[in-house]
């Protein structure tokens, strides 16, 4: 799913992917994030993640209420929608190549915050090139 184009997306550093990236997870699975499971998420202390929020809260990325948890706002949502396509496709992309889950896993999370917009829209080129294409994918793999 992406965003609209006519509403560009705000600039974001990969931390703040990162943040936003757990407290849609953790909406979604859970029904709510508070700081405690993010801190618990990210391996990191709840002071440090309280910070992150209130600054988060000040771009108006969440909605940020102390002791009560937070919220997506419509643009922090259009940004995590953004985000997990990105690790969607690249997910996708490195399966296409044959690669072991645990490996994927790992290359995601390092790339899904390098790649330029140019290179993701060929990488998802490419990997629609190859869905449609089983003979192709199947000789890429090793």
């Amino acid at each position: 799913m992406s965003a609209d184009p006519a509403t560009p997306l705000p600039r974001t550093t990969s931390a703040v992917e990162d943040y936003l990236e757990r407290i849609s997870e953790l909406i979604k699975t859970k029904g709510y994030a508070r700081v405690v499971d993010i801190a618990a998420e990210l391996k990191i202390s709840q002071a440090s993640v309280t910070t992150m929020v209130q600054r988060l809260d000040a771009e108006g990325l969440v909605k940020y209420e102390k002791y009560r948890g937070m919220v997506l706002t419509a643009a922090g949502e259009a940004v995590a929608a953004h985000i997990a396509h990105r690790h969607e496709l690249l997910t996708q992309f490195l399966r296409q190549l044959g690669l072991n889950e645990s490996v994927i896993a790992r290359d995601v999370e390092g790339m899904e915050h390098h790649v330029s917009p140019e290179t993701f829209a060929a990488l998802e080129r490419l990997t629609q090139h190859l869905e449609a294409h089983p003979g192709l994918r199947e000789s890429l793999q090793g």
